[in-house]
């Protein structure tokens, strides 16, 4: 009998149908209960760690950086301005996300290398800046976008996620190198410059002063960040501004430079290295500070290339160091009227005191000859005997040897200090050097040794250990043409067209008689037959006083002949030359160096062609 085959099982299709339908349903439970969970956590248990997310990841706060405030000359010329320019940067965290999300920032920077040209140092750079962040910060990559560079990266955009053109305002020197080493510049902040500024003040700003009034007045110019709240979209770009507050811009500088003076010195000293401080008397403002050769000052902005930076730091003639208040020099004989002061009031000449001058001078008991430069050209000295009068008009060194000797060196510092030598003159600006005004204790702490006769005779005529820079004696000179009033150096004048004045220092003790000896002596400088530097009366139109000095570079031995000719040109002398004018009622005073120029005569016309331009508002 056949077997009988069940082609169908109703029970066990019955069971399995329902084992499938009590899984389906436990895994559609299970599933609903996850997902009620997790709405749960987000809704209730997370909520506020969530909204605030999403909220961050809509709503930005936007850092807005100040204008940077704009500095004057004192006749409203602009010197230093803001000019719009186009920032490009990356925000990392809206950059596309490779395999194993991470932000794609190599792949970012090789294709905007291919449309914008971006230097090494650029993405050196970025990379530090990058380091230090916040999240959602734009890091800038590269300035000053052109208008072609601009519209490649604007076509192609939508390839570039998370990359940022912005525009922002960069400062701009509308003189360059004219006012290079006055001014100074600002630059990129580094590094340590990061650590050290308050980031809250310097959120959205990439730029910070590094010299000069630029650095010193930095707190002044820089101005109060302000911010804004913006919605943006997935792809960071802001739909809308929720809130603002507009930041403060800082404020505006006027400075007692005066163009026409600085023009007029900086063409005079032309291609020659050298300096040229002028100052007003009546105020302590400084009317020009030059130092040759200079430098284009916007090269600094963005950041200098290793090539133009190379160019500078290695040029022979050192032109980003600052000669005016950095460089320290012997003030040759442009100290003598100082000296003869010293004389005058500690009673030990009077203007009418002679001393014999056989063209050198030899110490009690020292068999030495110290030479008076006129003996190399006359074969002996000035005059049988010689007074104050003439011995500055015609910078009589043995006349002031003698004068030392009998001061000592210590008397010699405590008279000469009061103007300003051998200290920091406290000028609103940066790097300033103290020089060196040489005592008995100077040299035991400088150099652990005694101090000998003969260095006082050096110093006497401001040679030896003596070290000053053209601002010191600037300001020194100021002090001779008033009369003793002192003011502390200042470039600014005036904070948005609120007017400053000098500090007032202490005034140096003198008798009217003698500061009428040491008035008269410096006019024949001038306008004396035999002064030193008569060739600048001609033609004139005021009085000037003035002294000029030389700087010895390389020593000279006992029985040797200096020859100019024969010497090479960084080894000759320096040329030195100080003055004021009017000299009844100054209102300049000058200060010149010309390193290597042979003698005063390369820097007592400079003086001239200054003077002319501020008395008579042309070069002369």
């Amino acid at each position: 009998m056949p077997k009988h085959i069940a082609l169908k099982d109703p029970r066990r299709e019955s069971r399995i149908y329902s084992a499938r339908t009590v899984t389906a349903m436990a895994l559609v439970l299970g599933l609903l209960g996850i997902v009620l969970s997790r709405y749960h956590s987000l809704q209730i248990t997370e909520y506020e760690a969530y909204s605030t997310q999403s909220e961050s990841n809509r709503v930005k706060l936007q850092p807005l950086p100040p204008k940077r405030g704009l500095i004057y000359d004192r006749n409203g010329v602009l010197l230093a301005d803001n000019r719009p320019s186009y920032i490009l940067s990356i925000v990392k965290e809206r950059l596309p996300r490779d395999d194993d999300n991470r932000p794609m920032l190599e792949e970012t920077l090789t294709a905007l290398q291919q449309m914008v040209p971006i230097s090494e140092s650029d993405l050196e750079k970025f990379h530090k800046k990058l380091s230090r962040r916040r999240p959602y910060e734009a890091v800038p990559l590269h300035f000053r976008l052109t208008e072609e560079e601009r519209a490649r990266l604007a076509v192609n955009r939508f390839r570039l996620p998370g990359v940022v053109v912005d525009a922002q305002l960069l400062r701009h020197y509308t003189h360059g190198e004219l006012f290079s080493h006055a001014l100074g510049y600002v630059g990129r902040i580094n590094e340590q410059e990061a650590l050290e500024l308050d980031e809250s003040d310097y959120r959205g700003t990439f730029h910070v002063g590094k010299v000069g009034v630029e650095k010193y007045y930095e707190d002044v110019l820089h101005g109060t960040v302000g911010y804004q709240n913006v919605e943006s979209n997935a792809h960071g770009r802001i739909l809308r501004v929720l809130e603002r507050h507009d930041p403060l811009p800082g404020a505006d500088l006027t400075l007692h430079l005066d163009i026409r003076v600085q023009q007029a010195a900086f063409e005079a000293l032309g291609d020659r290295r050298g300096a040229v401080v002028a100052i007003d008397p009546l105020t302590g403002g400084v009317l020009a500070l030059v130092s040759t050769p200079g430098f284009d000052t916007n090269l600094f902005v963005n950041g200098i290339s290793s090539a133009d930076y190379s160019a500078l730091r290695d040029s022979p003639d050192v032109p980003l160091f600052n000669r005016a208040v950095q460089g320290q020099y012997p003030p040759g004989s442009t100290v003598k009227p100082i000296m003869g002061m010293a004389g005058l009031e500690s009673g030990l000449v009077t203007p009418e005191t002679t001393v014999p001058d056989p063209g050198w001078y030899r110490l009690p008991g020292d068999s030495r000859r110290y030479r008076d430069w006129i003996l190399r050209i006359r074969g002996t000295g000035h005059a049988p005997k010689v007074d104050l009068k003439m011995a500055i008009a015609e910078s009589c060194d043995v006349y002031f040897y003698d004068l030392a000797r009998r001061l000592t060196i210590d008397s010699m510092h405590e008279y000469l200090e009061p103007y300003g030598l051998g200290s920091r003159t406290g000028i609103d600006t940066t790097n300033e050097r103290r020089g060196v005004l040489p005592s008995t204790q100077w040299k035991r702490e400088a150099m652990a040794q005694p101090w000998y006769p003969g260095e006082t005779l050096s110093a006497g005529i401001g040679q030896g250990y003596v070290l000053t820079t053209p601002l010191q004696l600037a300001v020194a000179t100021t002090v001779l043409a008033s009369r003793g009033e002192r003011r502390v150096p200042r470039f600014l004048k005036a904070i948005d067209g609120e007017p400053l004045e000098a500090p007032v220092l202490e005034p140096v003790g003198g008798s009217v008689a003698n500061w009428d000896a040491v008035h008269d002596g410096m006019l024949e400088v001038v306008h004396g037959k035999r002064g030193t530097a008569k060739k600048l009366a001609d033609g004139i139109q005021y009085r000037m006083a003035g002294k000029t000095g030389t700087a010895q570079v390389i020593g000279i031995a006992q029985n040797a002949v200096y020859n100019e000719d024969e010497v090479a040109e960084r080894h000759r002398h320096h040329g030195l030359f100080i003055a004021f004018a009017p000299q009844e009622e100054p209102t300049i005073a000058v200060a010149i160096i010309v390193e290597n120029g042979g003698g005063s005569s390369a820097a007592s016309p400079i003086a001239r062609k200054v003077i002319d331009t501020w008395l008579l508002g042309e070069a002369g």
